[in-house]
């Protein structure tokens, strides 16, 4: 139950009080009065007639009334007021008279076994389970706390959600990574520290990991999990409900006496070492609502030898690859996308095919098993090359949908600034051509504007995707903006590269690749990029996961400004975009999906039906 607001319960008091005699009124309304505005509120309109009463001596002081008229008051209150199922008129040897705990800054916590979790909105509708939320809620189910998941994307109204929520839970966590889901993040943390500023709010995720002093000097951030989280979410919460100190859980940082601490860092798990995935708390239904399929992410395996310039895996993981036993996997998968009538899985492992002969056999025992779902994974180019025919044909057969590949560049000079020197164009061409032969699609990652990229670098890599694009129909290309993320072996060197990085954990917000400006590519330069990149996406068909979009009617137009597209990208041409405008149009015609469905209230959940 939610505690009366203060002034519908004040009014309600003074209601009854009205019938008592002036003096008694006036001491009553007084009493009232100085409840309904008093910080000992919340603490004490949830209390037990008994725990009132021993509150009492607090309030004489303060209140000109007498304890004869006191206990005339009494059962008026208890009337009024719902009891905190938490609460108990037997005081344990550790908490508070009113039933609140010391937590680890000092300030009372509720006795509660409730986690509730935010899942910020990552402004796109080819929205999932939040893998990393489903991680960490196993070990809190087995340690008998419930979990309750609110997940923007799939909850109209979820900050009002998150305070109904928060009101009778022990911690807000939050999962976030670095870019647009830090300004959901924000929101939600200012209004729950509005609500209750020692309420706490623990942060963890990417963003957090690569940043975690950054982010702990946000006001509205009490605590950080750094990395692996599954261990050190568990141990904070048993913490903060015990009301014990935070510095012998390793991993995490949090704040005391107005400083920042941080602990050791906790050591890495391999992936056969961590617990199974809560599956069954994440609304399959309301995400299907959403995107129009009913997919998930899945992760058979940790890390990537390689360490590219640009990326942030290494920063969390390292690069000591590490994975699953093939048994395992395919058990796993065959179960979690027939429980949860799943058309597809991602893979989203940082490089699927480190152990080829393993690749394999999990595709033999997919098909052993009857698999009848399609998946997708990344790997490197140099990895996909290795693979021939027949064994493409193999994983097809299992249900390969898709390898996604980051080849970035096809210029020989910034592959080598992007430590890339492994991946060669020749070898490519030829895996593609397997692939699509294959029956697998092919797809891409490129990234513009990397330092030392200029327009006879980035020539070249338009030459070559549209040259792949030709020779190879069914093979997508996906571009982004370089943008330095945290843990990347390149951020360091931001600053020097006259980078303004962000300096507090809001002015991440806009740090995002669709539309990153940097210091060389900026003005027409970079609206020259972004036009490109623009005909890039109509010029070529593209299967994203969501299934939900535009019409055929749309479609059909798209494809008609195909051709033109194309034709503007071979002659590097980008002025009077009649064919992009046409686009939106169609767009603002065709509106995609809004988060019009609510997630079902998941309450107390056991660890029996973990997957």
């Amino acid at each position: 139950m939610r505690t009366l607001g203060r002034s519908v319960l004040y009014r309600q008091l003074s209601r009854i009080t009205a019938k008592f005699t002036p003096r008694t009124n006036r001491v009553c309304h007084c009493f009232v009065k100085f409840l309904s505005l008093s910080d000992l509120y919340p603490k004490c309109f949830w209390r037990t007639n008994l725990q009132v009463l021993h509150n009492f001596d607090k309030w004489e002081t303060i209140a000109p009334f007498s304890a004869a008229i006191f206990p005339l008051f009494v059962p008026f209150w208890a009337a009024l007021v719902p009891q905190d199922r938490n609460c108990s008129t037997r005081k344990s040897s550790n908490a508070k008279p009113n039933g609140h705990r010391k937590g680890p800054r000092g300030n009372p916590v509720k006795a509660s076994k409730k986690i509730v979790f935010f899942v910020p909105s990552f402004s796109s509708i080819e929205a999932t389970a939040p893998l990393g939320i489903l991680a960490i809620s196993t070990p809190l189910l087995n340690a008998g706390y419930e979990i309750k998941i609110i997940d923007s994307t799939i909850t109209p109204n979820y900050k009002r959600r998150i305070l109904e929520e928060v009101q009778d839970a022990l911690c807000l966590g939050i999962s976030v990574v670095t870019g647009p889901m830090i300004r959901d993040t924000v929101e939600v943390a200012k209004a729950v520290k509005k609500w209750d500023r020692d309420f706490p709010v623990i942060l963890g995720g990417w963003h957090p990991s690569l940043l975690p002093g950054q982010t702990l000097e946000a006001p509205y951030v009490d605590i950080v999990v750094r990395a692996q989280g599954e261990d050190s979410m568990l141990e904070v919460v048993q913490h903060l409900q015990g009301g014990a100190e935070l510095d012998d859980v390793l991993g995490v940082g949090f704040k005391r006496d107005g400083k920042l601490h941080f602990t050791p860092e906790r050591p890495l798990k391999t992936l056969d070492k961590m617990p199974p995935k809560a599956y069954h708390l994440a609304d399959f239904d309301a995400y299907e609502q959403v995107c129009g399929r009913r997919w998930t992410m899945y992760v058979s395996s940790l890390a990537c030898p390689f360490n590219c310039s640009y990326c942030t895996n290494a920063g969390v993981y390292g690069r000591k690859w590490n994975a699953l036993p093939v048994e395992q996997v395919v058990e796993e998968t065959i179960d979690l996308t027939r429980r949860y009538r799943l058309e597809l899985l991602w893979m989203a492992d940082d490089n699927f095919l480190v152990d080829l002969e393993r690749a394999l056999q999990i595709a033999e025992g997919l098909i052993r098993k009857g698999g009848r779902f399609k998946w997708s994974v990344q790997a490197t180019t140099n990895l996909t090359a290795r693979l021939s025919i027949e064994e493409l044909t193999l994983l097809r057969r299992s249900g390969l949908h898709q390898i996604c590949q980051g080849i970035e560049t096809a210029s020989p000079a910034v592959m080598k600034l992007m430590n890339k020197d492994f991946q060669v164009l020749g070898d490519i061409y030829e895996s593609t051509e397997r692939c699509v032969k294959a029956g697998v699609i092919p797809s891409f990652n490129i990234i513009f504007g990397y330092p030392g990229e200029g327009v006879k670098e980035r020539r070249e890599t338009v030459n070559f995707m549209m040259d792949i694009c030709q020779k190879f129909p069914g093979a997508e290309f996906w571009t982004n903006i370089f943008t330095p993320y945290p843990g990347s072996p390149i951020f360091h060197q931001a600053a020097a590269l006259g980078i303004d990085v962000p300096k507090t954990l809001e002015d991440w917000v806009n740090y995002f690749p669709r539309y990153t400006v940097l210091p060389w590519l900026k003005g027409k330069d970079h609206q020259r990029v972004q036009t490109m990149r623009d005909y890039l996406r109509i010029a070529f068909d593209r299967a994203p996961i969501a299934a939900n979009g535009p019409g055929r009617f749309a479609k059909a137009v798209q494809h008609l400004t195909a051709y033109p597209a194309r034709l503007r990208l071979n002659h590097d041409f980008y002025s009077f975009p009649v064919e992009l405008w046409l686009n939106r149009q169609l767009k603002n015609i065709v509106k995609l999906p809004k988060p019009s469905v609510d997630a079902k209230t998941m309450g107390p959940e056991t660890a029996s039906s973990c997957t």
